[in-house]
């Protein structure tokens, strides 16, 4: 039987750099909610960094999505990855642009591979 992916890690930020040399990951600016001072608020630019594994080899599709909503949130982000073997760990950096908070809230954010659920967190918008 196969296993199904896990989350090690998940951190909004501001950004990530890759130190070309070593390849390590120095996350800047982490946060974990937004403060606005009138709404509707336009974040400019925020990276979810991921740590998966236990991804099976081959390709695979990855879905964020984030609403008010937690029944139906709209679709930020989705797109493939690789993975060589379910013991590597798979670092993905993924960048939104952009994003409109049209009222403070508790904001749901899914994250899906290959269409199963693997988190389900919020983000506080206030």
């Amino acid at each position: 039987m196969q296993s199904k992916p896990s989350l090690l890690a998940w951190i909004t930020c501001d950004a990530v750099h890759i130190d070309p040399a070593s390849g390590k990951h120095t996350i800047l600016g982490v946060f974990s909610n937004i403060k606005a001072r009138s709404f509707p608020v336009v974040h400019p630019y925020m990276v979810w960094f991921l740590t998966l594994t236990d991804v099976q080899p081959g390709t695979h599709k990855i879905k964020m999505s984030m609403g008010l909503d937690p029944i139906n949130p709209a679709q930020l982000l989705h797109r493939d990855f690789e993975s060589q073997s379910p013991l590597h760990r798979i670092n993905l950096i993924n960048e939104l642009r952009n994003l409109r908070f049209e009222q403070p809230g508790d904001y749901n954010i899914v994250i899906e591979v290959d269409d199963d659920p693997i988190l389900a967190t919020n983000l506080t918008v206030s």
